[in-house]
């Protein structure tokens, strides 16, 4: 063999995955990327995420899965966990015996939580105070546009949707940030410290009521809410209010190939969990998508993925089906759909180019994340990854390696500790982004595609 011939069958070579991408699978991308910034646009937290998926599943033939329930193949459940939290299924023609292909995913995104009393006034200007969820760089939060979304159960007992800042009629809301010209002490700061957590109050309005008092601005701000919304002060502490950015998805860039919105993390992973599941047919094994809750602050929590939601929803089939599911689980195989971070050829410093993911290069596949010495890690074993490289080859998905830096700049996790703890095999898979957890991050329309590919290959699997 020649070297050329040598080098092209013994060594890697990677491409953009634009030079492989044909007129068909362009135009299914361009497709499916428009569907994808629809539910971008409509779930800016956990809650919506989950109600647009429960409706967009009923619309393909899901139904809830409740206790007791028989379940046949070609069969598609759903179990809404108390509106945080999803998981879906497809019934395959396999007893759940043989395991399920599992795809985890998680929709909520570092914000500004509300406090449980959040209503001031300072100066005749009205604030909301927030409490950061995730890891942010809060200084990233003053001076752009924010919106208001969540819920608020009212001392009558109702619940009522709360959207402010994204119909073109809202009015937004910010974060003030302090002028250059007085801000000699603030420049010398660290970053982590020009913006100090309590600094982080959302203007609401100027404009006081007539009459005495030093509570007129804040006065008008809640007979304002009261008059929109029905509540009073002390529904505030019965409410899940998430300060946002406002803005919908935009195309960037002249050639249009990247996407910008809030909350790529982890939702267009999550979205692409769901997309082919809603029109895979019947799949050999049960195919399983989650989208779970509360992955920025560690998976905790009854919506979390560390919860027993998980547990109970595949009891329920098990059941059905006269299956352990300690038997299933051993089984099964999982996909731990989270984003990885794309190179950065402003920062390169962070990276090791050789093992880092890239723009344009497919869906990444990372055999472990973690921090320094792979602290909280599930580290995939070789079997693991070569099932995922495998499949993915024979599925004609374009993939790449992906690791979070370099070993002693930092590190992250996902929920594949999590599955990995119940004895399902799994592997880290997702898409790259630039800008990760600030309020506008930046994807590639081609990783997105062909993360959902992978996704899909990974249900027929």
């Amino acid at each position: 063999m020649t070297t050329e011939e040598l080098r092209e069958s013994l060594l890697a070579a990677p491409k953009n995955g634009y030079t492989k991408l044909t007129a068909e699978q362009k135009a299914e991308m361009e497709s499916y990327c428009k569907w994808y910034a629809t539910f971008i646009d409509a779930a800016k937290t956990e809650r919506e995420a989950t109600s647009w998926a429960a409706a967009e599943a009923e619309k393909h033939g899901f139904k809830p899965l409740v206790w007791g329930m028989d379940v046949k193949p070609g069969d598609k459940v759903y179990l809404n966990n108390r509106g945080k939290s999803i998981i879906l299924a497809v019934i395959g023609s396999e007893s759940l015996a043989e395991g399920a292909n599992i795809c985890a995913a998680h929709v909520d995104s570092p914000r500004m939580d509300l406090k449980p009393n959040p209503l001031y006034e300072d100066s005749e200007i009205a604030y909301f105070k927030t409490h950061y969820y995730g890891g942010v760089k809060k200084y990233q939060w003053t001076a752009v546009p924010l919106a208001l979304h969540g819920v608020v159960y009212r001392k009558d007992g109702t619940v009522v949707d709360v959207v402010i800042g994204e119909d073109d009629s809202d009015p937004i809301l910010m974060i003030s940030d302090l002028l250059p010209h007085l801000a000699a002490d603030q420049m010398q700061k660290t970053a982590g410290q020009v913006i100090a957590g309590e600094q982080l109050n959302v203007i609401l309005g100027t404009q006081p009521l007539e009459g005495e008092g030093s509570d007129l601005v804040k006065l008008h701000i809640m007979k304002l809410l009261n008059e929109k919304f029905g509540i009073i002060e002390a529904d505030f502490l019965s409410a899940e209010l998430c300060i946002v950015p406002a803005g919908k998805c935009r195309e960037v860039g002249l050639d249009r190939s990247l996407l910008a919105a809030y909350g790529h993390d982890d939702r267009v992973c999550a979205f692409a969990e769901m997309a082919p599941l809603f029109d895979l047919g019947t799949p050999t094994h049960t195919a399983v998508c989650v989208l779970a809750d509360k992955e920025e602050i560690g998976s905790v929590g009854i919506s979390g993925m560390q919860s027993q939601a998980f547990e109970y929803f595949m009891e329920i089939l098990c059941r059905a089906q006269g299956v352990s599911v300690a038997h299933c689980f051993a089984n099964s195989f999982c996909l731990s759909a989270d984003v990885s971070n794309a190179f950065d050829p402003n920062w390169p410093e962070t990276c090791d180019r050789r093992n880092n993911a890239k723009v344009n290069y497919g869906v990444s596949i990372m055999k472990y994340t973690g921090s320094r010495g792979k602290g909280g890690a599930s580290d995939a074993s070789a079997e693991a990854m070569g099932h995922v490289r495998t499949t993915l080859d024979n599925a004609g998905v374009l993939w790449q390696i992906a690791t979070l830096g370099k070993v002693d700049q930092g590190g992250g996790g996902t929920v594949a500790a999590y599955m990995a703890n119940r004895n399902i095999v799994t592997v880290d898979a997702g898409v790259p982004v630039l800008s990760m957890h600030a309020p506008i991050e930046l994807v590639s329309k081609l990783d997105c595609y062909m993360t959902m590919l992978a996704c899909k290959a990974i249900y027929l699997a």
